[in-house]
């Protein structure tokens, strides 16, 4: 098992960096398999380095698909697949290990098409919006799968939403259930990062004002400072020069 700070969807794909021995024991044991798998949970507290933390209980299995060592740690790529349930947490030496138990797979209606739409126009527009003021990790424009079960995911993956609101659509029970979710969530986020936006624009637009002033007011002073000054002495101002 290898718990992150992130969600893993299926049909989703993960880059991790491996640098840690436990890490790159457990990845030399799965390198020995015909299909090395291992499963991905989201960190309820802690962090991803050092161990110590707390888990959901709630994943997703991440089949690798490809593997590249550097001098000091491997750098692997991996898909999401099946979503499991830890039934039990085993001890962590040398890595950690659980007993886990396949969800069920969620199951497409062609009826649900039109709510794919919305859920991907949704979903496309704010993360396009988002990606004007801030780094997003997905482009809006990424291509998603033909496959309609598969896309709802990635969408569900490209989402610009927090990791508790993506677990929340990893526990789906339903493809209806993910997408009405997914728009609500994404929806209930768009005026966080408008606010966001915005706030930065008004900011900026302040700054451009204020510095204007600021050069303008030393002109005039420095300008009526002068007069003054030739009046008082009584000489010609000095030329432009």
């Amino acid at each position: 098992m290898f718990p992150l700070g992130s969600v893993l969807f299926p049909h989703t794909p993960l880059a991790l960096r491996i640098f840690e021995e436990r890490y790159l024991v457990m990845l030399g044991r799965l390198l020995d398999d015909d299909d090395p798998q291992f499963g991905v949970v989201l960190i309820e507290r802690g962090s991803e380095a050092g161990g110590g933390d707390q888990r959901f209980r709630i994943g997703t299995m991440a089949r690798i698909t490809n593997v590249m060592a550097g001098e000091s740690d491997i750098h692997l790529i991996a898909v999401g697949g099946t979503r499991v349930e830890v039934s039990e947490w085993r001890d962590d030496e040398p890595y950690p290990t659980a007993t886990v138990r396949e969800l069920p797979t969620l199951v497409w209606d062609d009826a649900l098409t039109p709510l794919r739409t919305e859920a991907e126009r949704i979903v496309r527009r704010v993360l396009s919006r988002a990606a004007e003021y801030s780094e997003v990790k997905w482009d809006p424009n990424i291509e998603l799968s033909d496959d309609p079960l598969e896309s709802s995911w990635q969408l569900a993956a490209i989402a610009p939403l927090g990791q508790l609101d993506q677990f929340r659509l990893l526990r789906s029970t339903t493809v209806g259930g993910l997408l009405r979710e997914l728009i609500d969530l994404t929806l209930a986020a768009e005026p966080g990062l408008t606010a966001t936006s915005d706030d930065a624009a008004f900011d900026d637009a302040l700054m451009s004002l204020l510095d204007d002033d600021a050069r303008g007011g030393s002109a005039e002073d420095q300008t009526d400072d002068s007069g003054e000054a030739d009046a008082e002495t009584g000489d010609d101002p000095p030329p432009n020069g």
